[in-house]
C-alpha cells in the first residue's frame, strides 16, 4: 500500500507570501520583513513548488493573487497570526508585569478615556510596554487587519465578521453651538433653519461623518459643510467664534459646556447615538495581560459614560 504524507507548508514562506499578499510588490515584501528582494522570490518559487500550482500574477513590478492564492491567504493570514501570538505567550511565561500592548484609537479617546484606562493597566503591567496609533475608526481597522496593532477603540463598523466587537458605551451627537447663536436666544433648535446653517464637521473619511449625513439625508435635510477638519480642539474654537455649527458628542466638550463658552442642543426627535466598543479578531485568543485591558477599558468606559450622559 502506498502511504502519502502530506509536508507540512514552511511557516517562513507564509510569512513571506503575506508581507508580499499585503505590499503588493517584491520590493515591500523584502523591506517589511528585513531581508532581500532575492529572498523573498525565491520563498514565493519553494511555496507555489511545495503547494503545486500557481499562487501570483506578476505584471511588471505589480504582484497580484491567483484565486489559490487568495484562498490560501485567509488560512495563512491566521498561521502567521496565531504563531506570533504563541511566541508573544511563550516569551511571557516568567515575566509578569512585561508584555507588548498595541492598541488605535481615535484623538477624542485617547484624550478623554485612555488615560484613566492605562493607570490602571500600568498597575497591573508595570514593565509592558505600549505602543497607541491614534487615528479615526477607519484608520484603527487598517491597522486591525494589518496585524499592526492588537486591539482598536472605535466606533461600532458594519459588515466587519472576522472582528469581534466589545460594547463599551454609547453616546448621543447634538448641535454644539456660540451661545450667542439664536438657536440659543430662541431656547430650541428652528427645523426650518437647519439646513441654511454653515457646519464645521469632522474629516469626511470618519464614521461619524457618514452617520451624520444619512441621519439628516433620511429627513431629506441636506447640511451646507462650509468647514472640514480632523482636529475636534480646532472645531471647537471655530464654533467658539460664531464661524459655525458642529455636530459631535457633548463630553467631547464636557469643559466647554460647563464653562458656558459651548451650548449643545438636541438635533431632533430622532437621537443619533454611537456605539463605542473595542475590536480584536475573532481568532485571537486574549492573553491574560489582553483580558486585563479589555476589562479596564469595560469598567473605565461605564463611569466615563455615566459622566458623558450628564454633560449632554
Amino acid at each position: 500500500m502506498l502511504l502519502i504524507v502530506s509536508i507540512p507548508l514552511d511557516s517562513r514562506q507564509l510569512r513571506a507570501f503575506c508581507a508580499l499578499a499585503s505590499s503588493g510588490s517584491f520590493t515591500g515584501a523584502a523591506r517589511a520583513l528585513s531581508v532581500t528582494q532575492s529572498a523573498v522570490s525565491h520563498a514565493m518559487k519553494a511555496l507555489e513548488s511545495d503547494v503545486g500550482c500557481r499562487l501570483l500574477d506578476r505584471t511588471g513590478k505589480k504582484v497580484t493573487l491567483t484565486e489559490a492564492g487568495e484562498a490560501l491567504l485567509v488560512r495563512a493570514k491566521r498561521v502567521v497570526n496565531e504563531m506570533r501570538l504563541m511566541r508573544e505567550e511563550i516569551e511571557h511565561l516568567g515575566k509578569w508585569g512585561h508584555g507588548h500592548l498595541r492598541f488605535g484609537a481615535s484623538t477624542t479617546a485617547c484624550q478623554h478615556l485612555i488615560p484613566a484606562v492605562l493607570r490602571e493597566f500600568k498597575e497591573s503591567y508595570p514593565q509592558c510596554v505600549i505602543t497607541i496609533q491614534p487615528g479615526d475608526g477607519p484608520e484603527t481597522l487598517e491597522l486591525l487587519r494589518a496585524n499592526q496593532i492588537d486591539f482598536a477603540i472605535s466606533l461600532q463598523p458594519k459588515h466587519e465578521p472576522q472582528f469581534h466587537f466589545r460594547p463599551l458605551f454609547t453616546d448621543e451627537l447634538r448641535f454644539i453651538v456660540s451661545p450667542l447663536h439664536p438657536w440659543v436666544k430662541a431656547g430650541k433648535v428652528v427645523q426650518a433653519e437647519i439646513a441654511r446653517q454653515n457646519y464645521i464637521l469632522y474629516d469626511k473619511a470618519s464614521f461619524t461623518f457618514r452617520m451624520i449625513d444619512r441621519y439628516f439625508a433620511a429627513a431629506g435635510i441636506a447640511l451646507h459643510t462650509s468647514i472640514e477638519l480632523g482636529s475636534m480642539e480646532a472645531i471647537k474654537e471655530l464654533v467658539k467664534a460664531g464661524l459655525g455649527v458642529s455636530i459631535f458628542a457633548p463630553w467631547i466638550a464636557k469643559n466647554e459646556l460647563a464653562q458656558r463658552s459651548l451650548v449643545a442642543l438636541p438635533l431632533g426627535k430622532r437621537k443619533l447615538r454611537r456605539q463605542w466598543g473595542i475590536l480584536h479578531w475573532r481568532s485571537r485568543k486574549l492573553s491574560l495581560l489582553d483580558e486585563t485591558f479589555v476589562g479596564l477599558c469595560k469598567s473605565v468606559s461605564e463611569t466615563f459614560a455615566a459622566q458623558a450622559n450628564k454633560s449632554g
